[in-house]
């Protein structure tokens, strides 16, 4: 989503480059995939993970594929995800290789080294940044060749979302986290704060939208993202009225398809917008 939406924000600024578009978009796949297996190797290394643990791939703790296996293929993905890195950079400037690379390392770092990030409180903060506003922003500069302000404050509501859905994931595993030691955002604020401050982001994304239109910064018609809030809804009442980490996974869907569905309409309203003028 943050792809599509940086892309979508450079329509109309300049001819579109569907193999930037293409190579970016496999680029970031690749990345968010191995961060997912760098996470399984190292929790299922520091025996945070096991048979019994809801939401994870399992296939280590399963014994379907080795660790090893896991991370060499993780690490597989980050090659291959360098080589289009380098073609992108080829195609427009070396100062993405920069900031794609510090993202990378960001990515391995979240669950991997001697005090990764995904313990601290910081993960929402890093995952918003990282995985909001840098693809954003990357993904619209390789279009235009440019880093606009506006770019930047329109990227918060998907980046947002971003971070809402490794809160999502925190507070569905924060009784089994607190016990093995680590301290995430939704371990300090408990279970009942940490959703209130989960409604309060996708109350912030949405205000954001409008505040968005009335200043005259993105047209009415990124509006239609608005009809994503019922599945925020969803996910709020998930939360407050389930318990287990099992009876949660309906709530932490929900929150990860509401960034789909709002970010599948807020690119297209910025398009329609463009079109539009």
């Amino acid at each position: 989503m943050p792809v599509l939406i940086g892309t979508a924000l450079s329509f109309g600024k300049g001819r579109l480059d569907m193999t930037l578009f293409a190579a970016m978009l496999l680029a970031s796949v690749l990345v968010q995939s191995a961060v997912n297996m760098f996470n399984e190797y190292f929790d299922f290394k520091r025996g945070l993970d096991t048979k019994d643990s809801v939401g994870i791939g399992g296939v280590i703790v399963h014994n379907e594929i080795s660790g090893v296996e896991v991370l060499r293929t993780a690490e597989t993905f980050f090659m291959v995800s360098l080589l289009l890195g380098a073609y992108i950079c080829i195609r427009t400037s070396w100062w993405v290789a920069v900031v794609g690379s510090i993202s990378m390392l960001v990515g391995y770092f979240y669950s991997g080294g001697r005090s990764p990030i995904a313990s601290t409180p910081f993960g929402e903060l890093t995952a918003g940044i990282f995985m909001g506003v840098v693809i954003v922003g990357i993904s619209f500069y390789i279009q235009t060749g440019l880093i606009t302000a506006g770019s930047v404050v329109l990227s918060l509501p998907i980046s947002m979302l971003v971070a809402a859905i490794l809160l999502a994931n925190n507070i569905r595993d924060a009784e089994g986290d607190a016990k093995k030691g680590r301290k995430t955002l939704a371990i300090l604020l408990g279970k009942s704060r940490a959703t209130i401050f989960l409604s309060i982001m996708f109350t912030t994304c949405f205000t954001l939208v409008v505040i968005f239109v009335i200043l005259k910064w993105a047209s009415p018609s990124v509006l239609v993202s608005l009809a994503s809030i019922p599945r925020a809804g969803r996910s709020i009442k998930g939360f407050r009225s389930k318990a287990t980490p099992a009876e949660m996974m309906a709530a932490m869907k929900d929150t990860s398809i509401l960034h789909m569905e709002f970010g599948l309409l807020f690119a297209l309203g910025i398009v329609l917008g463009r079109l539009l003028l």
